[in-house]
C-alpha cells in the first residue's frame, strides 16, 4: 500500500528532527571526551540507550524473543555499531564535529559499492563515478585535518566503513524484526560486548579504555550520548514509516548544517574554505546518487511490466 500524501509531512518533520538531534549526540560525546576515555563513552551510549528503550518496548508489547539466527545478526550489528561509534568519538575528541561528520558522510558511497559486491545490486557507472567524486571530496576535508590533527583525521573513514556494514546488517534484520526491538537488542548486546573490555582495561592506563569516575557535568554528557542516540534514531525509524526513503534521504545532509552550527556555537569551530569545498562535493555527489536511485526505482516497474 502506498503512503498517503498527508502522511509524508510528519515523516519529513521527523527526519528534520533527526538531523538536529543526532549532532547533539556528537556534541555530548565531544564534551565528555575531554575527561572520559572513548571506550567508556561508547559503553555509556549502550547503557543509557538500552535503559530508555526497555520501557518503550514493554509498553508497545513487542516480543523480546530471539532466534539463534536473529541473535547472530543482532550481535554482528552491535559489533559494527561499536566500531563505528568508537571511530567517530575518537575523531571528535580532537577534530571539529562538522569536519569528522563530513568525512563520515562517504558512508553512502561505501554502502553503494558494498551492495554491488555483496548483494549484486544494480549500480550503474554514473553512480560509481559519483562515489569516486564523493571520495575526492572527503580527501579535501581530510587533507587539512591530517595536517592539523595527524592520523586522527582518518578515524571518520573507519566510521563510514563500519557504519556501512552496520547498515547492511540492519538490512538483513529489518525483514523480520520490529525496528524498536532491533534498537533495544542491539543496545544490550553491545553493552555485553563493551563491559568486559572496560573491566579488563581498568588500571592499565590504556588511554582509550581505562575507565575513570565521571565528575560533575560529565555525568550529564554521558547520559546525553545515550539519550540523543535513542531519541534521534527513534525519529528516523518513525520517519521511514511515514515517508519513503527516497524522499527523506536528501534531507539527511542537513545534519552537516546542524553540526556546523552547534560546533561553532559550543566549541567555536568553523570549517575553512577547503573543508567547505569538500562538504559541497560530498553533498552534491550524494544527492546525485539519490537522484539516480530514484530514476532506477522508477524504471524498474516499467522494465518488469515489459518482461
Amino acid at each position: 500500500m502506498s503512503r498517503q500524501p498527508d502522511r509524508i509531512l510528519p515523516g519529513v518533520v521527523l527526519m528534520l528532527a533527526f538531523c538536529v538531534l543526532a549532532p547533539l549526540l556528537d556534541v555530548s560525546a565531544k564534551l565528555a571526551s575531554s575527561t572520559v576515555p572513548v571506550g567508556q563513552i561508547v559503553t555509556a551510549r549502550f547503557v543509557v540507550q538500552g535503559a530508555l528503550m526497555l520501557p518503550i518496548i514493554l509498553l508497545m508489547g513487542i516480543t523480546l524473543r530471539l532466534t539463534p539466527r536473529a541473535l547472530g545478526l543482532i550481535s554482528l550489528r552491535a559489533v559494527f555499531l561499536i566500531l563505528s561509534t568508537f571511530s567517530f568519538v575518537a575523531a571528535i575528541q580532537v577534530m571539529p564535529v562538522a569536519d569528522a561528520l563530513a568525512i563520515a558522510f562517504v558512508e553512502p558511497f561505501i554502502l553503494l559499492l558494498l551492495g554491488r559486491l555483496l548483494f549484486n545490486d544494480e549500480v550503474g557507472p554514473r553512480r560509481i563515478a559519483a562515489s569516486c567524486v564523493g571520495f575526492a571530496g572527503a580527501l579535501l576535508v581530510i587533507q587539512p585535518s591530517l595536517a592539523a590533527f595527524g592520523y586522527v583525521a582518518l578515524w571518520p573513514l573507519g566510521t563510514a566503513f563500519f557504519f556501512a556494514f552496520y547498515m547492511l546488517s540492519t538490512r538483513q534484520v529489518s525483514g523480520f524484526m520490529h525496528p524498536v526491538a532491533m534498537q533495544f537488542h542491539t543496545s544490550w548486546t553491545g553493552l555485553l560486548m563493551c563491559l568486559p573490555v572496560m573491566l579488563l582495561a581498568e588500571g592499565t592506563g590504556w588511554r582509550h579504555f581505562d575507565p575513570v569516575m565521571p565528575q560533575g557535568m560529565v555525568w550529564l554528557w554521558l547520559f546525553g550520548v545515550g539519550f540523543w542516540a535513542a531519541l534521534s534514531h527513534m525519529c528516523m525509524t518513525y520517519a521511514l514509516k511515514f515517508a519513503p526513503s527516497a524522499t527523506l534521504a536528501p534531507l539527511h545532509y542537513l545534519e552537516i548544517v546542524a553540526a556546523v552550527a552547534l560546533g561553532y556555537w559550543i566549541f567555536g569551530d568553523f570549517p575553512n574554505a577547503l573543508t567547505w569545498a569538500g562538504i559541497a562535493v560530498i553533498t552534491s555527489s550524494g544527492l546525485y546518487i539519490i537522484y539516480r536511485e530514484r530514476l532506477s526505482a522508477r524504471s524498474a516497474p516499467v522494465s518488469a511490466s515489459k518482461a
